[in-house]
């Protein structure tokens, strides 16, 4: 009962996210960067539901943009390390030998520095913007992704309909094909929410830091950090992107461990 409800809870979430983000395509209630220094630091209120910042710029709109941004980020970043170290993961995994031993002392060495500060290190050569921002954390978090699909390649690998595969005499990359990457897909599927959610806080992250998407492009990051002058006399400008942050890593999260069940064979069996 209470991993239904986990579930029912994380695809609510998640679907409210996925909603918001449609919707900021056709409609948002004001543009998020017209200036308004008449009504700035305004309360929230029916007009302005969720106030507004130091500029007159509706909260609500900047968050619903700041969504759409987020999101596109952490799908293009994701898309973009899942393809590639699965591609990386499955080779190791499955040749072994010395393809395994260069691919893997190049996968340790990036995984010795912090996720955090290698895309900082890659940022700062690629300069700013959302480009450099998924480059950077795709490189960041492509190694975990190439060590988990090998160790599940590694384990397919020695099963029966394998062996079977190579006894016909299908070819290596047929093999990888058609019957080691479909028994793949659970973990990596289950990866790849993880790796939504820890791309929407590092994105977060690297944009209160200022390396982020630039200003006035909003983000739940940079809104953050242009808060900070006002925690105490306009409370609502940290609340409302906080709130859309630790709503999105719950939501998928919880999904995450949603897929783990469904796909864990000690829980089915």
């Amino acid at each position: 009962m209470r991993r239904q409800a986990h579930k029912l809870l994380g695809l609510g979430l998640t679907g409210l996210l996925i909603a918001i983000v449609l919707i900021g395509f056709v409609w948002l209630p004001y543009d998020p960067l017209a200036i308004d220094l008449d009504h700035a630091l305004a309360a929230p209120s029916l007009a302005h539901w969720l106030g507004t910042d130091e500029f007159g710029r509706d909260v609500a709109a900047r968050a619903m943009l700041g969504a759409r941004t987020s999101v596109l980020i952490a799908v293009e970043t994701v898309t973009a390390a899942i393809v590639l170290g699965t591609m990386l993961g499955l080779v190791a995994g499955f040749l072994r030998g010395w393809t395994e031993r260069v691919l893997m002392t190049i996968s340790d060495a990036l995984l010795a520095f912090p996720g955090i500060l290698l895309a900082l290190a890659l940022i700062s050569v690629l300069g700013s913007g959302s480009l450099s921002i998924v480059v950077a954390l795709a490189v960041a978090y492509l190694p975990a992704t190439i060590r988990i699909v090998r160790g599940s390649v590694i384990s397919i690998r020695e099963r029966e309909y394998v062996e079977a595969s190579r006894v016909a005499g299908d070819s290596a990359l047929y093999t990888m094909w058609k019957h080691v990457l479909p028994n793949a897909m659970p973990p990596i599927l289950i990866l790849a929410t993880s790796l939504f959610g820890w791309v929407v806080l590092s994105e977060s992250a690297l944009s209160f830091l200022g390396v982020g998407v630039p200003p006035p492009a909003p983000t739940w990051g940079n809104m953050l950090s242009s808060a900070r002058p006002y925690m105490y006399t306009a409370s609502w400008l940290s609340i409302a992107p906080g709130i859309c942050i630790v709503l999105t890593l719950l939501g998928i999260n919880m999904l995450g461990d949603a897929l783990r069940d469904r796909f864990d064979p000690r829980d089915n069996a």
